[in-house]
């Protein structure tokens, strides 16, 4: 790989992808909403995000591939709303802290239901919006590695039905699964393929599909190749026809799935927690001459209140993941708000110092 004096994000981001070395490892995070809150307290100026703050190298535009059913508020308090999404669940999101909504009821549980509404999965002029086209087009000339965002697989349609009503029609229905992964995975494409036309520049796609939990995949490997391995297979050749490579966001533990989503046509995946297991120098030593990583540097270190903590993690893995190419930095999931923001500094100070490229 040539050496240049200046990098720009875009150029960085696809060395990584493409397994070659650029002057440092790219960078990339993602915050929690109370983090954030928690930073400004603490000196981050207000009129500034963190992407711009800290540098960040990759700008995300999505569609909405919902069931598009009409949002519906249920019940509000003074800690939390109760309201009915345009997936047709039932959810409460609290207020004043950041978790995972904790989800009541669906609209669409059965197959039955499934076959009363899959209309809705169709393609429409309303789900692409061109309100960002001119920042993408923006973020783009600026040099940033723009890319297109969704959900689909078992991440998204358990959205929709229910994670134990999908875990259990995966044994007792599994043609009806196949059907509702492979229609995620079509929307996927015909929105994707609507923003290109309409002329958001991607360089790439970052996909989500949280397939594992802290002691293994939610399903076997033998499930995945059934069910899931169809729907990724065959998006991850529309972004590579299209001349992109494709990031997986799947959070847990899915080593057992790794085979499976190179074979697949995966090329990065992402965000490695290491609280589940997924070890970046493991994974780094096993597969890193096929696929690239992004993310493993645990968060947990990042709030100890002795700093060679930190920094005996970023060392040590980002000195060795670096190594060819093939890594970007990001936390093991998303940054939560015990970490202070000058913890949170040392941490990006710490990526481009153990993250540079001699010569």
């Amino acid at each position: 790989m040539r050496k240049k004096t200046e990098w720009t994000p875009r150029e960085r981001i696809r060395a990584a992808l493409n397994h070659e070395e650029a002057d440092r490892v790219p960078i990339h995070d993602t915050v929690w909403g109370t983090t954030l809150a928690r930073w400004r307290r603490e000196g981050m100026p207000p009129d500034v995000s963190p992407f711009d703050y800290f540098h960040y190298e990759m700008v995300a535009y999505g569609a909405d591939t919902s069931p598009q059913f009409p949002p519906q508020l249920i019940e509000e308090t003074e800690t939390y709303r109760i309201e009915r999404n345009a997936n047709g669940a039932v959810v409460r999101n609290w207020k004043h802290q950041t978790s995972t909504p904790e989800m009541i009821d669906f609209t669409i549980k059965t197959r039955e239901d499934w076959e009363r509404h899959k209309e809705r999965f169709r393609m429409n002029p309303s789900r692409v919006s061109a309100a960002a086209l001119a920042d993408a087009r923006r973020r783009h000339e600026q040099g940033y590695w723009v890319c297109y965002s969704g959900v689909l697989g078992y991440d998204k349609t358990q959205a929709i039905v229910g994670s134990e009503n999908l875990l259990i029609a995966m044994v007792e229905d599994p043609e009806w699964v196949a059907e509702m992964f492979m229609t995620m995975a079509d929307l996927i494409i015909e929105t994707a393929q609507a923003m290109i036309q309409l002329g958001y520049p991607f360089d790439g796609a970052f996909l989500y599909d949280d397939m594992g939990y802290r002691n293994a995949s939610l399903f076997s490997p033998k499930m995945y190749r059934e069910l899931e391995k169809p729907g990724h297979a065959k998006v991850f050749e529309f972004f590579h026809d299209h001349g992109m490579p494709v990031i997986l966001h799947s959070c847990g533990c899915v080593k057992e799935l790794i085979p499976d989503l190179l074979d697949a046509g995966l090329d990065c995946l992402q965000p490695l927690e290491v609280k589940a297991g997924m070890d970046l120098i493991e994974l780094k030593s096993k597969y890193g001459d096929r696929l690239a990583f992004m993310g493993g540097i645990d968060v947990r270190k990042m709030a100890d209140p002795d700093p060679s903590v930190i920094e005996e993690e970023i060392r040590t893995k980002v000195g060795f993941a670096k190594q060819g190419g093939g890594y970007i930095y990001h936390s093991d999931h998303s940054v939560p708000d015990n970490v202070s923001f000058q913890q949170y500094c040392r941490v990006i100070e710490l990526v481009r110092e153990y993250g540079r490229y001699d010569g």
